[in-house]
């Protein structure tokens, strides 16, 4: 990833990340964020932290001086906006950095109470909120910018836009596209050994 990120545990800060029936929608269920590094407990610590921290009167000031220099930022490279209180801090800190393109994957839009928030941050000329679907064979949301998985770079469909970090050993280079604008869905191949497993199961079944 071409820049730094503020994130939360992953799952337990995602109400979305479950269907109706309780159980992870396939793309959480195969979520990268519950394996590997992430599960290091220093790596823990820093988004147990986050959790408590984004709490403070002073956060929002606090994030906008560390912005100072970023001219590319990512939120939740796992977790996600799980309280509507730091929705709107985020928002703030979003409206206060002009200099830096903002970025917000979330599943949260499932939540009517959440939308008025995204709605403003989208406004904004400087951020992309991307919707997430849940599902893992390119099934789309509805949203101005939205993102999906799918099995593989081939079964992308017109209008999407396939992420190509798989080129590059997860690296995105000069690309910039989450972050655009101009760009309306972003097919993300599936990669890590959960996901592909997860994947290779649902078709064997199908």
């Amino acid at each position: 990833m071409p820049c730094r990120s503020w994130s939360l545990q992953a799952v337990e800060t995602c109400p979305g990340s479950k269907g109706i029936d309780g159980e992870l929608v396939d793309a959480c269920a195969g979520c990268y964020a519950t394996t590997g590094n992430f599960n290091f407990p220093n790596v823990k610590a820093v988004r147990a932290n986050n959790k408590t921290d984004w709490k403070r009167s002073e956060w929002v000031s606090d994030m906008v001086q560390e912005l100072d220099n970023d001219r590319y930022f990512r939120w939740f490279d796992s977790g996600d906006v799980y309280d509507v209180r730091l929705a709107r801090k985020i928002l703030e800190v979003m409206t206060l950095t002009p200099w830096c393109s903002h970025w917000l994957p979330t599943r949260m839009h499932k939540f009517a109470k959440f939308r008025k928030v995204f709605k403003a941050m989208e406004r904004l000329s400087n951020v992309v909120v991307r919707y997430s679907s849940d599902s893992v064979s390119g099934g789309i949301v509805k949203g101005r910018h939205t993102s999906t998985i799918i099995p593989t770079p081939s079964d992308a469909r017109s209008g999407m836009t396939v992420c190509e970090a798989y080129q590059r050993e997860g690296k995105c280079g000069k690309c910039r596209e989450c972050w655009n604008k101009g760009t309306k869905v972003i097919a993300y191949p599936a990669h890590g050994v959960k996901m592909n497993r997860l994947i290779n199961v649902k078709q064997l079944a199908a």
